[in-house]
């Protein structure tokens, strides 16, 4: 399927689950919301039309009646003649809000506690995830395709991609001004990634993400508020390198970093992600949304459940957010089955 449709439909995701939503049915209406047999078609809630991309007319696939045939152009195009035709009506609001009261076909998806000794305590109740599972999931997300590794394998998989990573020329103004890439930090063995933004000056000489101020704060946020050690956690990076004057980075930036991340997650096979500030939320997600709009909920991509919050520089410059992020980190940890430890107090 068209990236531009996976794109859309997985905004229109999570725009369900701001609004309220918190799991969608298999079916609405009889029509099912996911991909039809083998062929990228997409069929809309109670609609009889599907979605097709136009080179599938000339392939010999077969294509399904009332089909809807995305023309070629820009993605913009693209785009408004799918919204055209997408709108939510009356009746698909009911079924949508009875599905969040529980009454559809699919049941709140539960996730199971984190299996380690370190991590006791396992939640009671907490907040239903949204799930992408019915979208074309990111490469690292997908069991099927992902090789489960011996954890030598995995940690040699990883050294070879490192070594890609040091070599990559692909963003020439990130090149000419770093002085190392910045791969990752922790344990490739944990349920649990923090994903940043990219390098900043003291990541970047010390080629170890998360060493400076924000780092500590991180630290900070790991050990006196989860109660875990710094090395028992991955950390990493949606870019590899440091922008000059640590400015955010390029779309471009993103995308060229792209694969490694990918590969790095599919690696990992992590049970959890933080995603720490929007860039991270945003490539992780595959949304536009800032994190103010999407901290303090669940999303889960296949196996994986994340949470957004804020990066922990822009708690240096706000200090006033921290008590937004300890929720943050506090939801994360109930989906985990981690409690705090005994002598953290809200708000510290």
């Amino acid at each position: 399927m068209d990236f531009e449709v996976r794109r859309m439909l997985r905004q229109i995701l999570l725009d369900l689950r701001l609004a309220g939503v918190t799991h969608l049915p298999r079916s609405i209406g009889g029509t099912h919301l996911a991909l039809e047999g083998n062929g990228p078609w997409v069929k809309a809630p109670n609609a009889s039309f599907t979605l097709a991309d136009e080179g599938q007319r000339g392939s010999g696939a077969h294509v399904p009646p009332n089909t809807m045939t995305l023309a070629s152009g820009p993605p913009q195009a693209r785009t408004g003649q799918i919204r055209s035709h997408g709108k939510i009506t009356a009746k698909e609001a009911e079924d949508l809000t009875k599905a969040a009261a529980g009454q559809g076909e699919v049941p709140p998806q539960e996730q199971p506690p984190l299996r380690n000794e370190r991590l006791a305590g396992a939640a009671s109740e907490f907040s239903p995830a949204v799930s992408f599972s019915m979208l074309t999931l990111p490469a690292w997300a997908q069991e099927e395709k992902i090789e489960v590794l011996s954890p030598e394998e995995k940690r040699e998989r990883l050294q070879q991609l490192a070594r890609r990573v040091a070599g990559c020329r692909r963003c020439p103004d990130l090149v000419r001004n770093r002085t190392q890439t910045v791969f990752a930090d922790g344990n490739p063995d944990s349920p649990l990634v923090f994903v940043g933004e990219a390098p900043g000056a003291d990541e970047d000489r010390q080629g170890v993400p998360f060493v400076g101020r924000a780092g500590q704060l991180l630290t900070d946020i790991i050990t006196k508020g989860m109660g875990l050690r710094r090395e028992e956690v991955y950390i990493c990076n949606v870019i590899k390198c440091r922008p000059p004057e640590n400015r955010t980075p390029t779309a471009a930036e993103v995308a060229n970093c792209r694969e490694y991340l990918d590969e790095q997650l599919a690696l990992i096979r992590p049970q959890y992600i933080c995603c720490l500030g929007s860039i991270a939320a945003q490539r992780i997600l595959g949304t536009k949304q800032f994190v103010t709009k999407i901290r303090g909920k669940l999303f889960t991509l296949g196996r994986t459940t994340v949470v957004c919050t804020y990066h922990p520089a822009y708690l240096l410059r706000n200090p006033e957010a921290k008590r937004e992020t300890w929720e943050d980190i506090k939801l994360l940890m109930k989906a985990m089955g981690l409690a705090p430890p005994p002598s953290r107090k809200a708000g510290n």
